[in-house]
C-alpha cells in the first residue's frame, strides 16, 4: 500500500499509517503538474484544504482507491469524477467540531469584551479604559443560525453560559433543538430578537449571501454577528456599510470570499474583529482529523467500510442489482420535496410501491436523506452515514410498503409535513432514467435532467402556457421542457417548465404577477 501525503496533517496520521503497513510518502507544496506526474504510483492521497485533487488528478492516478480529506469539506477533491472511477472519498467531520465551537464563543467574547482594540490600545501606549467598556453575554439573547454539527456545540456552550438560545434551522426537528435548549425560530424573528448571532451553516446557492443588506437591517442596533462557517454566505459590502452607518453594532469574521486575503474594507473598522479562517486551527482538531482519515483509508484499502465515506455506500451486491437504477429517484424526489416544502420538515414518509419494497431499502433510505440534506450539509450523506446524520438532526422517517402500484410497476413517494401543508412527490424510473410523475397530487412527467425547474400552479383555461411561455422568453430564459398537470374538478393545473438558467427574484415575481398565476416556485435537481 502506497500513500502520498499531499499536504502537512499531524503525525499522528502518519504514524498510523505506517504502523498499519503502507508505505508512506509526505511531499508537499507540490504543483499541479508536479502532482499528476506523481500520483500514478500511488494507492491513497491524502490532503487538507491547500492541495487540489482534480479531475486530471484522478484520471492519472492509475492505481488509486481512496482520496482522504484530513479536515470536513471537500470542495477541492473532484468527487464526482473519484466516483466514476471507483475512488472512495473520506473525510474527517467531526475532528474540529469542538475547535470551530470554541473559536465561535471566543470570538463572542472578543466582540463583548473589545479585546483586541483594547489590546492594540495599550500595546501603543495608551490606557483608555473608559473607551472600552464591554457587556455581559450572560442574559444575551444568541441566535445560531444552522444546528448542524458545530451549531450544537455553539448552543450547548451558550446555555453554560447561561445565555437565551434561539435557532434558525429548517432541518432540525424541534425535539432536538429542545435536547440541545434551544427554541426553534423563522429567520426574521431571529435576526430582529438576537444580541449576538453566529452563523454554522454551509454555502451553496441557498445560502450565498444569505445574510444581505435587507436581513442587516432586521438585526438590532445593538447586536452583533459572527461568521466562522464560510465566506460568502454574509454579503460582506453590506456588512461594512451597515456596521459604518451603525445599523449593526459589531462582526467578528473568519472566514472570507476570497482567500488568502490581506486588504479588506472590513479590516480598517475598530468595531470589527477579523481571524485568518483559524476555526479549525487547533493542535488538538489537527490532531483528531489526521488520526481520522489515517484510520479510513487503512480500512478502505484493507476492504472494510470506511465510517465517513462521501462516495461510497456499501451495499448488498444482489440488493444493488434490483435498487440501482431506483437511488437517483429516491434523491431527485426527496430534493424536490424538501424544495417545495414550507416550514419545518416535520414528518417525513417514504413509500415504496412495486417489487423495490421486496429488498433492502437500506440503500434507498440514504438516497433519501441525502436528497433532504445535501443542499444544507457539510457531508456528502449515503448508505454509510445516513443513519447518524438523520438521528443528528433528529429525523424520523416513517417506511411504508406495498407489492404493487396501479399505475406504475414501482414507485417512490416522499411526503413531507402534515394537514393542508404536506408536500408529496413520486417518481420512478422510465427508459432513460428517474423521472419525476407525481407532484403534490398532480400527475406529471419530468424527465432526467440537472438544471432548473419552474412550478406553477394555475387556473386550467386557455392561454396560460402561451402567456406563461412568452414571459419566459422575454425574460431571455430558454425552456428546454414543459409538462402540464391538471385536477380536473378544481380547475387548477400545475404547469412544469425545465429552465436553462435561474430566474432572479424579480423575474419570478413577474411570473407570479400573471393574471391566472396562483404560485410559482423555483427548484433545482
Amino acid at each position: 500500500m502506497k500513500v502520498l501525503v499531499c499536504d502537512s496533517i499531524a503525525e499522528d496520521g502518519v504514524e498510523i499509517l505506517r504502523k498499519g503497513g503502507a508505505d508512506v510518502d509526505v511531499k508537499t507544496g507540490m504543483s499541479p503538474e508536479e502532482l499528476k506526474k506523481t500520483v500514478s504510483g500511488y494507492d491513497a492521497l491524502i490532503v487538507r484544504s491547500q492541495t487540489k485533487i482534480t479531475a486530471d488528478v484522478i484520471e492519472a492516478a492509475a492505481h488509486l482507491q481512496v482520496v482522504g480529506r484530513a479536515g470536513v469539506g471537500v470542495d477541492n477533491i473532484a468527487v464526482d469524477a473519484a466516483t466514476e472511477k471507483g475512488v472512495v472519498v473520506v473525510n474527517a467531520p467531526t475532528g474540529n467540531t469542538t475547535s470551530a465551537a470554541e473559536h465561535a464563543i471566543a470570538l463572542m467574547f472578543s466582540l463583548s469584551r473589545h479585546i483586541p482594540a483594547a489590546q492594540a490600545s495599550l500595546k501603543s501606549g495608551k490606557w483608555e479604559r473608559a473607551k472600552f467598556l464591554g457587556l455581559e453575554v450572560r442574559g444575551k439573547t444568541l441566535g445560531i443560525i444552522g444546528l448542524g454539527q458545530v451549531g450544537s456545540e455553539v448552543a450547548r456552550r451558550a446555555r453554560g453560559l447561561e445565555m437565551n438560545v434561539i435557532a434558525y434551522d429548517p432541518f432540525v426537528a424541534e425535539e432536538r433543538a429542545r435536547v440541545l435548549g434551544a427554541d426553534l425560530v423563522p429567520m426574521d424573528q431571529l435576526l430582529a430578537d438576537s444580541d449576538f448571532i453566529t452563523i454554522h451553516t454551509t454555502l451553496s446557492e441557498s445560502t450565498k449571501k444569505l445574510i444581505g443588506e435587507e436581513e442587516l437591517r432586521k438585526m438590532k442596533p445593538t447586536a452583533r454577528i459572527i461568521n466562522t462557517a464560510r465566506g460568502g454566505i454574509i454579503d460582506e459590502a453590506a456588512l461594512v456599510e451597515a456596521i459604518k452607518t451603525e445599523r449593526i453594532a459589531g462582526a467578528a469574521i473568519d472566514v472570507f470570499e476570497e482567500e488568502p486575503v490581506t486588504d479588506h474594507p472590513l479590516f480598517g473598522l475598530d468595531s470589527v474583529v477579523v481571524t485568518p479562517h483559524l476555526g479549525a486551527s487547533t493542535a488538538e482538531a489537527q490532531e483528531r482529523v489526521a488520526i481520522d482519515v489515517a484510520e479510513q483509508v487503512l480500512a478502505v484499502l484493507g476492504g472494510e467500510p470506511a465510517r465517513w465515506a462521501v462516495n461510497a455506500p456499501l451495499i448488498d451486491p444482489e440488493a444493488y442489482t434490483h435498487i440501482a437504477p431506483y437511488l437517483p429517484v429516491a434523491q431527485k424526489v426527496a430534493a424536490l420535496a424538501v424544495q417545495l416544502n414550507e416550514g419545518q420538515l416535520g414528518e417525513i414518509e417514504v413509500d415504496y410501491a412495486g417489487d423495490i419494497a421486496q429488498h433492502d431499502l437500506t440503500p434507498l433510505k440514504a438516497a433519501i436523506i441525502g436528497g433532504l440534506l445535501n443542499q444544507i450539509s457539510e457531508e456528502r450523506v449515503n448508505v454509510v452515514n445516513a443513519e447518524i446524520i438523520a438521528q443528528r438532526r433528529g429525523l424520523q422517517l416513517k417506511q411504508v410498503t406495498s407489492p404493487s402500484h396501479e399505475l406504475y410497476a414501482n414507485l417512490i413517494t416522499v411526503r413531507l409535513g402534515s394537514g393542508d401543508r404536506q408536500t408529496v412527490v413520486a417518481g420512478t424510473v422510465a427508459h432513460d432514467g428517474a423521472h419525476i410523475v407525481s407532484i403534490d397530487g398532480y400527475w406529471v412527467d419530468v424527465p432526467p435532467s440537472e438544471g432548473f425547474l419552474l412550478l406553477c400552479e394555475n387556473e386550467d383555461r386557455p392561454g396560460m402556457i402561451g402567456t406563461v411561455g412568452t414571459l419566459i422568453g422575454e425574460l431571455g430564459v430558454n425552456i428546454s421542457y414543459m409538462n402540464v398537470g391538471r385536477h380536473e374538478k378544481s380547475g387548477v393545473a400545475l404547469m412544469v417548465l425545465a429552465l436553462d438558467e435561474h430566474l432572479a427574484p424579480d423575474q419570478l415575481d413577474r411570473v407570479r404577477d400573471v393574471d391566472g398565476i396562483q404560485s410559482a416556485r423555483l427548484a433545482q435537481l
